[in-house]
């Protein structure tokens, strides 16, 4: 039985009862916003109480087409490990199993809240939580990179700075559209890769505004660890001062609401590791051709039909704001 068999309503019933006994499925919604999963939301519920859930499946833009990417099963395992380090994040419910009939995923708390970055960095609403976020950014990050790695699924990748560039090098060629920007860009990571880090450390992978749960007081859970990984701490920092991650505040480095040296300290005071601006610019410099990577497989994947969205193709014509990002980090503005 699958839920493509018609089945669907009685798997999710199913669900909710062993999550709320004699609970059946309600509200169920389809999330937009997964670029790489399917987001169901629904409520287990009964006459006397309510469950709010999420459920992740894996979706036609299948993990696998982001390099690095974990499976499902793995992604629920590292929620679990950073929920015992102090690290907010739903709380997984459960896993989902083949007899499910539902495919690869699984069940966790739905968390009331914002994730649309345009309105947190613009409705009034969100004012207050506008001036913490940065220090509640840069302390959860350092929970982050405490967790230990011992703790860790085996499955959780640990590239070298060298073979990230090799993957996403691989990925860039395959889809077929020469980039100049993008291969200078490479050439300049190449010939400007820092030493592999000492100490490496768990990585969120994407930890950038619209990937948090916001509300009126600050951050209240962190979402999306499909791509977390070990490595370079400054990788994290670099990501989320990104361009694309500022969705227009461009005087505001940190995910369009904060400032770097306040960001640095605060990650600093919270345990983090200290900063290396080097390097953090090097990785802002691999994140935004990264991007850029990421915008180029998801128009191949537009135009090869293994996903006709229409989000599909809007974020893979993205590609090109990446190379007039690269283009400001590593081309110097000379006055005339």
């Amino acid at each position: 039985m699958t839920a493509q068999d018609g089945d669907w309503q009685q798997a999710l019933d199913a669900l909710a009862g062993s999550i709320l006994p004699g609970g059946r499925a309600t509200s169920v919604t389809r999330v937009s916003g997964g670029a790489s999963q399917a987001i169901w939301a629904f409520d287990a519920e009964t006459a006397d109480a309510r469950e709010p859930l999420i459920m992740r499946l894996a979706g036609a833009w299948n993990q696998s087409d982001e390099l690095g990417a974990l499976g499902l099963d793995t992604e629920a395992a590292v929620v679990d490990a950073v929920a015992d380090c102090g690290v907010p994040v739903p709380h997984v419910r459960l896993r989902l199993q083949p007899d499910d009939g539902l495919g690869v995923g699984y069940v966790m708390d739905r968390i009331d809240g914002e994730t649309i970055p345009r309105r947190i960095l613009r409705d009034a609403e969100y004012a207050g939580a506008r001036e913490r976020l940065a220090a509640q950014c840069a302390d959860v990050l350092a929970r982050i990179h405490a967790v230990p790695t011992a703790a860790l699924p085996a499955a959780v990748p640990r590239p070298d700075i060298a073979t990230q560039l090799d993957d996403q090098y691989a990925e860039y060629r395959a889809q077929g559209v020469p980039r100049p920007v993008f291969e200078y860009a490479f050439r300049w990571l190449r010939e400007n890769r820092p030493p592999d880090p000492d100490a490496p450390v768990l990585l969120h992978g994407d930890f950038r505004n619209g990937n948090f749960v916001v509300g009126a007081e600050g951050l209240r859970a962190v979402l999306d660890w499909e791509v977390a990984h070990v490595g370079d701490p400054m990788e994290d920092i670099g990501w989320i001062c990104v361009n694309s991650w500022r969705f227009g505040n461009m005087d505001k480095p940190v995910g369009g609401f904060g400032d770097r040296d306040a960001f640095y300290a605060a990650y600093r005071a919270a345990g983090g590791a200290p900063v290396d601006r080097e390097r953090v610019h090097y990785w802002e410099v691999y994140g935004t051709l990264r991007w850029g990577v990421i915008c180029g497989s998801m128009a191949r994947a537009y135009r090869e039909g293994r996903d006709r969205s229409v989000e599909r193709a809007a974020i893979g014509r993205r590609a090109s704001e990446t190379a007039i990002d690269l283009l400001r980090l590593l081309v110097p503005i000379r006055s005339a």
